[in-house]
């Protein structure tokens, strides 16, 4: 019900909505209605409620994750038109995993916070309340399992897309890390239920740090978020731009055309032309990156002059001087 009242509120481009209005359209008391306003109060809508006149938003709510906020003037198809929300939870990927089956391509599970977040390889990644972008969505693409790894690279384009159409400046590091000025912002984790010759879902997992000012030691001469970079932007924009660049990319791919995602990867890569450390069970090899294959693979170049070709899931790289 309350999601229904905020749906209305949101539609009235912030002209008033009365109490008299809301309690018919939706077959309850005003009273039921006052309660529900109070409580999108308490949810962080900053709500105006004047006598005789009703009720109307002061202000868009661009930080709330709720479904409504993003689902409103939202201008896809499939991605992100099916919204499973949550204050906290252990991880989005992992409940996703759980339902993938029963829920529609394109559902989004978004959580203001995950206490057991993860990124690749088993990391722990920090989650805290109201500071990022938490969230994970299905996918069921009729394709053979072996090419799901590209869909990492179709997830790393689309936020670069979406980032650049909010005035900011990112580059991925092959395969799932966007940087900002050297130092990672947003990660992407794709897991993947499928047999032998089919997939059953892929499970894409983006975690973004938006507000977050304080690193531990561990971490602050390799991660950093939007606002320390100094883009102040709201959450609701960041996420619905990723689902509209999402969803063209991925019907592109469906349609065989992996063109503009590989462009995407290869003008904004960090570590094209660059020396990196190649680490595979912890051994590290020098190697110099040359290119991004149709494949979505890495291209390298090892010290002897070799050129190999590295997909991802079976290495980490990091940059001669530093994370890149």
């Amino acid at each position: 019900m309350r999601d229904r009242i905020i749906k209305v509120i949101l539609n009235s481009h912030k002209e008033f909505v009365s109490g008299e209005e809301l309690s018919k359209e939706l077959g309850i008391s005003r009273t039921a209605v006052w309660k529900h306003i109070n409580a999108l109060k308490e949810e962080g809508y900053n709500i105006e409620s004047v006598n005789k006149k009703g009720y109307r938003l002061l202000d868009s709510p661009n930080d709330l994750l709720n479904p409504q906020n993003i689902y409103h003037n939202l201008k896809t198809e499939m991605i992100g038109q099916n919204i499973i929300h949550f204050n906290t939870i252990e991880s989005t990927n992992d409940y996703l995993k759980q339902v993938g089956n029963d829920v529609e391509e394109g559902t989004v599970v978004i959580s203001e916070e995950q206490t057991k977040g993860k990124g690749r390889l088993g990391r722990v990644w920090d989650s805290k309340v109201g500071e990022g972008i938490w969230m994970s969505m299905v996918l069921k693409p009729n394709i053979m399992p072996y090419k799901a790894p590209f869909i990492t690279l179709i997830a790393g384009a689309s936020i670069i897309k979406a980032l650049n159409n909010l005035g900011v400046q990112a580059q991925i590091k092959w395969p799932n890390d966007i940087i900002i000025n050297n130092k990672k912002v947003c990660g992407i984790l794709t897991e993947l239920s499928a047999e032998i010759e089919r997939i059953n879902y892929v499970v894409i997992g983006i975690g973004m740090n938006v507000k977050n000012e304080d690193f531990d030691s561990i971490l602050e001469n390799k991660a950093t978020s939007l606002y320390k970079e100094g883009y102040k932007l709201h959450r609701v924009d960041i996420v619905k731009e990723i689902f509209c660049q999402f969803e063209l990319l991925y019907k592109k791919y469906l349609e065989d055309d992996k063109e503009e995602v590989l462009k995407v990867c290869r003008d904004y890569s960090a570590v094209i032309d660059k020396d990196i450390y190649v680490i595979r069970n912890n051994e590290k090899e020098l190697a110099r990156c040359i290119d991004i294959n149709e494949e979505g693979n890495l291209v390298v170049k090892s010290e002897d002059g070799e050129i190999k070709e590295i997909i991802s899931g079976e290495v980490s790289i990091r940059g001669v001087k530093g994370y890149v």
